[in-house]
């Protein structure tokens, strides 16, 4: 049977900068996930918005908060939000797009190999071990770069792991599908030698969950 393997050949990466211009919502669909309408939004799988000013009676379920998007069509988008039996209605309904930024010069990456916790569930009684599993970890994202000081997104990435910022980052493959999640910007070491670029490693500490679309 034929290969269903992408190629990574055009894989962007990017991480976070500020907001952009607010989305007008006119529509939503409670559910899970639940749907947004906003006309031609001009928004993509794995981007984060902010949602404020929807109403109802369980509008903090929304309102202040932030949501990967996935299922993106040209007027619509899905967040991950359970909104089955609740009242939240659209007001003046916006949600706001985080912007983004492209690092440039990357080589390779790799990543998203932590592992659970195991947790001993062994008690006199057993007959053997028993053990639980924790909650997943993903470890970290590592990439190797081109050090190029004049690229925004590399300069982003210093900037971050000065400040001890959290950040959200973003991986797209040329299939179109995302990774998109939380972390901070935990080492930036260059290495240079004859014959050779001069080329940085960045570690990227994974906070919290990878959202896949």
């Amino acid at each position: 049977m034929p290969s269903n393997a992408v190629n990574a050949q055009g894989t962007v990466l990017q991480i976070s900068g500020t907001g952009g211009a607010a989305k007008n919502i006119t529509a939503i669909a409670l559910g899970f996930p639940t749907i947004l309408t906003s006309n031609g939004h001009g928004l993509q799988n794995g981007d984060v918005v902010t949602c404020a000013a929807f109403t109802g009676a369980d509008a903090a379920l929304i309102n202040g908060l932030s949501f990967v998007l996935s299922n993106v069509t040209t007027n619509t988008f899905a967040i991950g939000l359970d909104s089955t039996g609740k009242t939240i209605t659209v007001g003046s309904g916006t949600a706001t797009p985080l912007s983004w930024i492209g690092i440039g010069e990357v080589v390779s990456g790799s990543g998203f190999d932590g592992t659970s916790a195991i947790i001993d569930k062994t008690n006199l009684a057993s007959v053997a071990k028993e053990k639980g599993v924790g909650l997943q970890d993903f470890g970290s994202l590592r990439l190797e770069v081109n050090v190029y000081d004049d690229d925004a997104g590399q300069a982003a990435l210093k900037s971050a792991k000065t400040a001890q910022a959290r950040k959200n980052f973003k991986v797209t493959y040329p299939d179109y599908t995302t990774r998109t999640f939380s972390g901070y910007v935990m080492s930036f070491p260059e290495k240079f030698g004859v014959d050779s670029n001069i080329t940085g490693s960045v570690e990227i500490l994974v906070d919290g969950d990878v959202v896949y679309a």
